[in-house]
């Protein structure tokens, strides 16, 4: 469940000088949340007692995709024992581990007939294995009750943990996603608590454990980062093999949190899209309004096509090389 609306969210940023927050460009405004459907999905997830990060994380999206009955699923607690700068999510002491929470992300998925389901979770760095047990169990539960439903994950970093990149890809998820969030330079003070090629790492091993998983990573920008920033990360991002990369516009949860920089401009986004995929990346998706988990579902079945078409490419490459050896 949510917090309690009397808890301080963000207890170590409370020292912190305000950042004013910025007005948002015309080409950020969304919609507020109304629709019957919208409802119908916030009191499933309360009646199953879930967390969601569209809530946790405040984002933009949540109308567009709880109308459409898609909800990315937030297990492992509602409280986070990171404290980045840019998230909204609650930080502090973690909430004990409910035992029953992978069963009811499996009767959410069933309940709302979803075809591709999202799971991600909080940082729980007090845990052994960083909570990738638990989402393991997830996947399986889920496995068990919607068959046909493709599973992907986003998971934390799990602190670098020995053996917890294989619990999880043991569980054989469709796709393995874990967001680098910004460029190295900006780690210190946007995201302290980790490491950025601790991330890069993770992504590499979790396509060299399973090399059929699509893996996908995401960035912000709009923090202070240059482009050149970006292409490298890109770079780095397919010398770990990542398959899908997702680039969004920062947006400033709380006066407490880390200033949005700048807005950028759709055309920018456009030519970072065409950049990652002249770089090799089977999927982008580039807007300000882009999240890891929005759309997800379409950005799937687009992924997978992308791949075929890619290996069938391929197959015609080598059967030309073959003709010409015989030549």
């Amino acid at each position: 469940m949510p917090i309690a609306p009397d808890r301080v969210r963000h207890p170590e940023k409370a020292h912190r000088s305000d950042n004013p927050i910025q007005r948002k460009p015309p080409w950020i405004r969304v919609k507020a949340p109304v629709s019957k459907e919208y409802h119908d999905t916030r009191e499933l997830m309360r009646r199953l007692q879930l967390n969601t990060v569209c809530e946790e994380a405040a984002c933009p999206n949540i109308g567009e995709c709880w109308s459409k009955g898609h909800a990315t699923v937030m297990i492992l607690g509602a409280v986070c024992t990171r404290a980045c700068a840019f998230c909204n999510v609650a930080t502090g002491r973690p909430d004990k581990l409910d035992p029953h929470e992978p069963r009811h992300v499996a009767e959410a998925c069933g309940a709302l007939g979803l075809n591709h389901i999202v799971v991600t979770s909080v940082d729980r760095d007090d845990l052994d294995d960083g909570g990738a047990g638990h989402f393991a169990e997830t996947i399986r539960e889920i496995r068990q009750a919607s068959p046909d439903t493709t599973i992907e994950i986003l998971t934390p970093d799990f602190k670098g943990k020995s053996g917890a990149v294989e619990i999880v890809s043991d569980a054989r998820p469709d796709v393995f996603n874990h967001n680098l969030e910004t460029v190295p330079r900006l780690y210190p003070s946007i995201r302290p608590g980790a490491r950025y090629f601790t991330s890069l790492s993770l992504l590499a091993r979790a396509k060299e454990l399973d090399p059929s998983v699509f893996t996908k990573s995401g960035l912000m920008v709009g923090l202070g980062e240059t482009a050149e920033e970006v292409y490298q990360v890109m770079d780095d991002l397919r010398s770990a093999e990542v398959d899908f990369l997702t680039i969004g516009q920062y947006l400033q949860p709380t006066p407490k949190h880390a200033a949005v920089d700048r807005f950028v401009p759709p055309d920018e986004f456009q030519a970072y899209e065409k950049v990652a995929r002249g770089k090799g990346f089977l999927m982008v998706s580039a807007s300000p309004l882009t999240r890891s988990s929005y759309l997800a579902g379409d950005d799937f079945e687009q992924l997978r096509a992308a791949r075929e078409a890619h290996l069938a490419g391929l197959g015609n490459l080598n059967l030309v090389a073959m003709a010409a050896e015989s030549a």
